[in-house]
């Protein structure tokens, strides 16, 4: 399965997406030719190589686009999308990104989204931006894409709503769950365009994935960037679907505490779990002043360590709670359903280090077909442990 990290160290938009792409190997007449079924006429694309602190990208534009344009909105696009030969996945997530985008302005502007009127959106810009990415991605036959967290900048810019501050409002609303950084610059380093893109495109932000690398390739941003290079790299490689093991970043949540009861932390891992927490777990300490104490500790994904941290503040008495990003590696897994004698039972199939599969039971679903058919537990568990054995 062929796959893509995308190292965002100078930020993302549109067109450093798109000239990654043809940076990596794909074809720009492939491009040219989509988006020519568009109807859009007045610009042609180009797409050349320049050097960003001696780190060669290629910068892509339209000539024609800069003249003005006037404004369309969210159906005229969908409709445009719609009419088009795009392939029916290129139709379904190019409406996406541009309803998010829509959504995203609307709440800013205090507006449906079917009232939004501007250039932003509207320009031939964004659309060849957004439907030669996700086309670009189709045609090279990259599944899954993954990316790096996200540098922003500060300070103000001008667009045609007049002076806003960066990040943009939208850019802000469009990273919502997504992992960002200070960049330290004054300058504009995610675009709205380009937050709705990751969006839409990313399964995972974090540290780069286990792969075999086949191509790589650089988009060129417009500005010069006073201390990097003004480029989004694009590392393309090969993972095998039946990879045994998988390696990922996670957050681990840590706090002791010495004047809790047994009723309220059972209530607390409740709530973590509701709450998205990937493991709780606590452990007997013998604290100071010869106080045996708990020892907290949570497992999350980055994007959740906040609000679980919250969690533990608000259902505990603790006055601090540690935090640590830490590598982990877990086996490849698949929920799947298999006929019991009691109908239809969901089961985990675990694919061993060794290459072998193992099918492991719910918890929950064999409990309660235990006591729906009056038998013992360890009987379901039973029948689902010979299932590995035929």
């Amino acid at each position: 399965m062929k796959i893509a990290y995308l190292d965002c160290f100078s930020g993302a938009s549109g067109d450093m997406l798109l000239g990654a792409l043809i940076d990596a190997g794909l074809d720009v007449d492939v491009i040219r030719g989509v988006l020519a079924g568009l109807g859009i006429e007045g610009y042609q694309l180009k797409a050349n190589k320049v050097l960003k602190k001696q780190i060669s990208a290629t910068k892509i534009w339209l000539e024609g686009s800069e003249k003005d344009q006037a404004p369309r909105t969210l159906s005229i696009i969908r409709a445009l999308i719609q009419g088009s030969s795009l392939s029916d996945t290129v139709k379904r997530r190019s409406t996406q990104v541009f309803e998010h985008l829509a959504k995203a302005e609307a709440k800013i502007h205090g507006c449906p989204p079917e009232e939004i009127h501007f250039h932003e959106i509207g320009a031939v810009d964004s659309i060849v931006d957004i439907v030669g990415v996700l086309t670009g991605l189709e045609a090279m036959g990259i599944a899954k894409v993954f990316a790096s967290a996200l540098p922003l900048g500060s300070g103000f810019t001008h667009c045609d709503h007049g002076k806003i501050p960066l990040p943009a409002p939208a850019t802000v609303e469009l990273l919502k769950g997504i992992p960002v950084y200070d960049s330290g610059l004054g300058q504009e380093l995610v675009t709205p365009t380009g937050a709705a893109l990751l969006g839409e495109i990313v399964e995972k932000f974090g540290t780069f994935p286990p792969m075999q690398i086949l191509e790589t390739g650089y988009g060129a941003g417009t500005r010069d960037l006073t201390d990097r290079p003004n480029v989004l790299r694009m590392i393309i490689g090969e993972v095998s679907e039946e990879a045994p093991k998988a390696t990922e970043i996670v957050s681990l949540l840590e706090t002791t505490i010495d004047d809790s009861t047994p009723e309220l932390l059972g209530y607390l891992m409740e709530q973590l779990f509701e709450a998205g927490a990937l493991d709780v777990a606590f452990f007997p300490v013998h604290m100071k002043k010869n106080r045996p104490g708990v020892h907290i500790q949570v497992m999350a994904q980055p994007n959740d360590h906040e609000r679980l941290t919250d969690i533990i503040f608000r259902e505990t008495t603790t006055l601090g709670v540690r935090l640590q990003h830490v590598q982990r590696t877990t086996l490849a897994r698949s929920e799947e359903k298999v006929d019991s004698p009691w109908g239809p039972m969901r089961v985990k199939r675990i694919r061993e280090a060794v290459g072998a599969d193992r099918i492991v039971p719910e918890y929950e679903v064999c409990r309660q077909i235990a006591k729906r058919h009056q038998i013992p537990l360890k009987e379901v568990y039973a029948w689902i442990e010979a299932l590995n054995r035929s």
